[in-house]
């Protein structure tokens, strides 16, 4: 998997990031206005918030641009693999964000990727607020679903706020109060970063002083909060039909960056996939003699190889 380190936040990852050519990530803006109605936020295009710049970086001499990911990449693909990547992509949205704050059941956490993973959200961050306390995937709640998410971990709440407001979100917290609003009253074209408290004291007060709006899932029953994870995942769920009802899809990433998320995926599908990149490169630049794919993928380079399946010959 690969996650984001931020000028605050820290990184967690089971594959080493600095080995993976990642995208070159993008500036945070300064500040893009998140004050208005729906319709002053959604006419506003700068403030659909893409994390990427269209080059990887391979290693000090060589750059890549997602063209040349995908092309180079392809024949280690079986057709099934790239279909579900393209199908996926298309469906992806960086317009809405969970974020996870306060972290006591690290499962839940997981639960809240894999949902935001089947649901087509491709951000989501989780913020610590204690020292002592640090994200840890659980692959057996998760199902893997953090690999291809975008995570970024943070330490407070007030920079993660003042990050996400800079690139055009509005702040939203799962919150009941007599401003709350139901979030079947809100209009989830507009760019939002929603907050899910802990399990027992629920969102910071810094959280909701910093806050856009309050909103709350309807219940009915006699107890009057779900599970974080539940919550998220309902949240999330009538997130995707009100776009889609409001604007015929939930993905919304132009083909630029619709290619440029699919060489990512392309790259964290495997993690000896920069090692075949340096191969080919090598090859190309005339390093080494070229060889056929089948000699480039015998003895010890495939041995260990992960969901082996996903390559072809």
């Amino acid at each position: 998997m690969i996650l984001f380190m931020n000028k605050v936040g820290t990184m967690e990852s089971g594959y080493n990031v600095k080995k993976i050519p990642t995208s070159k990530r993008r500036n945070d803006p300064q500040s893009l206005s998140t004050s208005g109605d729906s319709e002053d936020l959604l006419n506003q295009k700068q403030q659909q918030w893409f994390p990427y710049e269209d080059s990887f970086k391979l290693n000090d001499e060589t750059t890549l641009t997602s063209a040349d990911v995908i092309r180079m990449l392809a024949p280690f693909l079986v057709d099934g693999r790239k279909q579900r990547i393209e199908e996926v992509v298309a469906n992806r949205t960086y317009s809405v964000c969970p974020v996870v704050e306060g972290l006591l059941d690290l499962g839940n956490v997981s639960a809240v990727f894999r949902s935001a993973d089947a649901l087509g959200f491709q951000s989501v961050h989780v913020i610590s607020n204690v020292s002592n306390r640090r994200y840890k995937k659980n692959r057996k709640v998760s199902a893997g679903a953090e690999k291809w998410l975008d995570v970024e971990m943070w330490e407070n709440t007030g920079a993660c706020i003042a990050t996400l407001k800079a690139r055009g979100y509005r702040i939203a917290v799962t919150h009941i109060a007599p401003d709350t609003v139901s979030i079947h009253d809100m209009d989830w074209r507009v760019p939002t970063a929603v907050f899910f408290g802990n399990e027992h004291k629920g969102v910071s007060a810094e959280a909701i002083a910093l806050s856009d709006i309050r909103c709350s899932i309807p219940m009915a029953g006699m107890v009057d909060s779900f599970n974080v994870s539940v919550a998220a995942g309902i949240l999330m769920h009538h997130a995707v039909h009100d776009r889609i009802a409001r604007a015929g899809a939930h993905g919304d990433l132009t083909p630029r960056d619709r290619q440029v998320l699919e060489a990512e995926f392309s790259l964290r599908h495997n993690r000896h996939t920069v090692q075949i990149l340096d191969r080919l490169v090598e090859q190309k630049e005339g390093v080494q003699k070229p060889s056929s794919l089948s000699d480039m993928l015998k003895g010890d380079f495939v041995s260990d190889i992960e969901d082996a399946e996903y390559l072809q010959v």
